[in-house]
């Protein structure tokens, strides 16, 4: 059965019915960096609304810093993915401040953009969904040309100019080769990246109606996963998460009696329990909040870029927070 998705334009912050996810100024002006968030509370949907009406006003200077776009991904009760977008700057749309957005959903995922591969249009904003599954990226694949030969076919997936955009193509590819297999699909293609292309950065979360994927690759820009009980860490309190520079918030009153997972590009909360995913770590978390993690790419990159080595615009989305 193929799903159709069904894309909004969604205004720059947001927050989560229970849950708010308010990403307040989440870097530095030196030091613009695309965004992932990732949770799940499966087998339990969590009702959610997203708005920004009570964002501070360092939510608008965010979004003079990461212009390029933003998205929400998560998944109505029969499966179908909800894919909201907005492919340029908040404070360029005025309703931003005025329209909440409610969903309900066992999984979800967040992007903010600082374009380093293709336009700032809908087409290029993330998450992207291919049969079923939302998929969001943060860093620089090169060698798109070889990239694009290699999908073939399958090159027809791809609507946008991204590297991301052609690289979940790939997964896509691969995890059907595998009987649908998302990890096999996740590990086989970004082992032939490794091998072929050039590559910065390879961070990636991949959800379902009910499963998460996240990797990191390989050991440029961090991502964190915390395993947090119903409650969080003191046993009875709703989440409330900030990022360590006060930038990222995140809200959620029913996750007080919900067990879920959480994965961030950053630490979001005072909590022991966050723990940075290792150089190369595939994270899966299934149906019933199992997680498990291996090491599925323990080799570096056989073509690594620096910094210094990437076009000045696809510099300025990577340079780490």
């Amino acid at each position: 059965m193929t799903l159709t998705p069904s894309y909004r334009y969604l205004p720059f912050a947001w927050g989560m019915n229970g849950l708010t996810f308010c990403s307040e100024d989440a870097v530095s002006s030196e030091d613009p960096v695309c965004r992932l968030f990732g949770l799940t509370s499966a087998p339990r949907r969590t009702r959610a609304t997203f708005w920004l009406l009570e964002a501070p006003d360092s939510l608008s200077a965010q979004s003079h810093r990461e212009p390029d776009g933003t998205g929400l991904g998560y998944f109505a009760a029969d499966g179908t993915p909800e894919v909201h977008k907005a492919p340029i700057a908040a404070y360029e749309d005025r309703a931003f401040a005025e329209e909440a957005r409610e969903a309900e959903s066992a999984t979800f995922l967040a992007h903010i953009r600082y374009a380093s591969t293709g336009g700032l249009d809908m087409r290029n904003t993330h998450p992207f969904e291919q049969r079923g599954r939302l998929f969001a990226h943060n860093g620089v694949i090169e060698g798109l040309d070889l990239l694009d030969r290699h999908l073939g076919e399958d090159r027809a997936l791809v609507h946008g100019d991204t590297d991301s955009e052609r690289f979940f193509a790939l997964v896509t590819r691969e995890t059907e080769a595998n009987g649908g297999d998302v990890s096999a699909g996740l590990v086989t293609a970004a082992r032939w990246v490794a091998e072929n292309l050039p590559l910065f950065a390879l961070n990636v979360i991949l959800v379902t109606a009910g499963e998460l994927w996240a990797l990191r690759y390989p050991d440029t820009h961090e991502l964190y996963v915390l395993e947090r009980p119903a409650g969080g860490h003191h046993g009875s309190r709703h989440l409330d998460h900030t990022g360590r520079h006060g930038r990222l918030r995140v809200h959620s009153a029913a996750l007080a009696g919900l067990s879920s997972v959480v994965v961030a590009s950053e630490p979001m909360d005072e909590s022991a329990r966050w723990r940075p995913l290792a150089p190369g770590e595939l994270l899966r978390v299934g149906r019933d909040l199992g997680v498990t993690s291996r090491i599925a790419l323990p080799d570096p990159p056989a073509h690594p870029l620096t910094l210094a080595e990437l076009r000045p615009d696809a510099a300025a989305s990577q340079r780490p927070s």
